[in-house]
């Protein structure tokens, strides 16, 4: 049965149900400005970064804006799968929004913006380094600045450990030494992700430990920013089927509530953000519900945030009609873009891709491809079509749809010796890195210049089952049999993409326009929720 919704998380009844958002917006991070909360999540690899979503109830949230355009490093333009931007902290401070955010083989960095919703500073570079990541700014009373933050093992070669340097007053750079402030090796393995706040006098640090799916939410405080600190978990899976819970951001509303927004690691479908109350208790946050010696575990239905604004209930969008001259902001591409990859104004109402090898291999892969133009998965069951013209494809091109994770599939129409033919592709681990095996499904006419691609997500007795479909004008929808099924990749859920490329060598003619391989056009992209 179809739906209104993709997801609702809006009840209608005065209640939600978690998550707020079943979206891959891992590791996020909340505020809350007047009547308006901003929230920020990790965008890795993927282009434009640092989402910006707004809601007025903590409940129904729209993405508006990113605050990263792109990642300002030439290798960024080639995928850099498990780099680029992790967990972020988003603040307003005199009236001024920042991010700050870490990229483990560069350093700590900081965006920001008079208008949140409008063009955000270039990035500063606060304090270069290996390892550092998680970062979270805090400007004490007295006009000191900080940032605390924690340590990718794989970058630095230890973990467990939470970091604080000094920065200056405007928040742009350190201005003294990294040391550590919190050892948690013995009683919060894998502490991370660090959020500071201070409340009576306290000093408060809520981390996620114990690692991403079985871990714990962890609350420090002390008297002194520096510490020592005392350590107390405030929220666990305990009874629930929440797993994790992990990492996110403490916010409140004007009549006093104050609510923790913080992600669940789903798989497949990424890092989905689940959201719980909190209470305090002998000066001690207890977040979630079902408390037990100060520790609550995620709740699945709760009543609402008094937030005194009721908003209609509304999801995330998936469709795209590309009506717009401006790709929507459910897209990302695979890395850093360039203006010759796409076009919405050489055909009105059409998204044109451009059959390019940005990757510039001999035998290129989309894994190495930033022109792979991608959206997160929004709902768990639903069937997603795109309406694709290829008559614009050159010999050694293709176009189609792909699932991309850890593992990708794809349907598309490739050139073979002036033949158009529908193929499908998925990818292997071979020794020299990630390799695609190709399939041919059936050569087309030459008269057949448009094609439907379908991926649907449907609920099986063991868990969601992938299935791929393709159609031609006056013909019925076919399955193409396969065995693929989506995953998640390091911190990163699995996503759906349109391309175009060349599959046959890695010689591109011309970066500007795409003679060389030609282009095709994109009518549409329809998701439909089924349940």
């Amino acid at each position: 049965m179809e739906r209104e919704y993709l997801w609702k998380a809006d009840l209608g009844d005065g209640t939600y149900q978690n998550p707020v958002l079943f979206a891959d917006y891992s590791d996020p991070d909340v505020i809350r400005v007047g009547d308006t909360y901003y929230m920020t999540a990790s965008s890795f690899n993927y282009v434009p970064g640092l989402p910006i979503l707004i809601s007025k109830d903590l409940v129904n949230w729209k993405l508006v804006n990113y605050a990263l355009d792109r990642i300002p490093d030439g290798k960024y333009d080639v995928p850099q799968h498990a780099k680029g931007v992790w967990a972020p902290a988003i603040r307003c401070h005199e009236g001024r929004f920042y991010i700050y955010y870490g990229m483990p083989d560069e350093g700590i960095f900081m965006v920001s913006a008079s208008d949140p919703l409008g063009k955000w500073d270039e990035p500063v570079a606060v304090l270069e380094g290996k390892g550092l990541i998680d970062p979270c700014p805090f400007w004490d009373e007295d006009g000191r600045a900080y940032v605390v933050h924690g340590y990718a093992k794989s970058r630095i070669g230890f973990k467990s450990y939470l970091g604080i340097f000094p920065m200056s007053a405007d928040g742009t750079k350190a201005i003294g030494e990294d040391h550590f402030i919190f050892n948690g090796v013995e009683t919060q393995p894998t502490i991370e992700g660090p959020k500071v706040y201070k409340r009576n006098g306290f000093y408060y640090i809520l981390a996620p430990a114990g690692g991403v799916k079985p871990g714990w939410q962890t609350a420090l405080r002390a008297k002194n920013i520096h510490g020592p600190y005392e350590e107390k978990i405030v929220m666990k899976q305990g009874s629930s089927v929440i797993n994790g819970p992990h990492q996110g951001g403490l916010t409140d509303t004007e009549s006093g509530e104050e609510w923790f927004l913080h992600f669940q690691d789903r798989g497949l479908y990424g890092r989905i953000v689940h959201m719980q109350p909190v209470v305090w208790e002998k000066d001690w946050p207890v977040i979630g519900v079902n408390a037990q010696d100060g520790c609550g575990e995620p709740c699945l239905v709760h009543k609402k945030p008094d937030t005194g604004v009721s908003e209609a209930p509304c999801s995330l969008e998936a469709s795209d009609d590309f009506s717009s001259t401006e790709l929507n902001l459910m897209w990302q591409w695979l890395g850093n873009p360039k203006e010759s990859f796409y076009s919405l104004t050489e055909k009105s109402g059409f998204l044109r891709l451009y059959a390019l090898n940005p990757s510039g291999k001999a035998e290129p892969v989309l894994w190495e491809c930033a022109n792979v133009l991608t959206q997160k998965l929004v709902c768990p069951y639903f069937k997603a079509t795109a309406c694709l013209h290829v008559d614009g494809l050159l010999e050694g091109s293709q176009a189609g749809m792909v699932m991309m994770g850890g593992h990708y599939a794809y349907l598309a129409v490739r050139i073979v010796n002036g033949s158009k033919t529908l193929v499908y592709a998925q990818s292997y681990d071979a020794e020299a890195g990630m390799k695609e095996k190709v399939t041919v499904i059936r050569t087309l006419a030459a008269d057949d210049e448009k094609i439907y691609l379908s991926f649907a997500m449907e609920e099986g007795g063991q868990g969601p089952v992938f299935r791929m479909f393709y159609g031609l004008e006056g013909e019925a929808e076919d399955s193409v049999p396969t065995d693929f099924m989506p995953s998640d990749h390091t911190w990163v859920g699995a996503k759906t993409g349109l391309f175009a490329n060349r599959c046959a060598d890695g010689k591109d003619k011309a970066e500007g326009g795409g003679e060389d391989g030609g282009y095709a056009d994109f009518a549409y992209i329809r998701v439909l929720a089924n349940q």
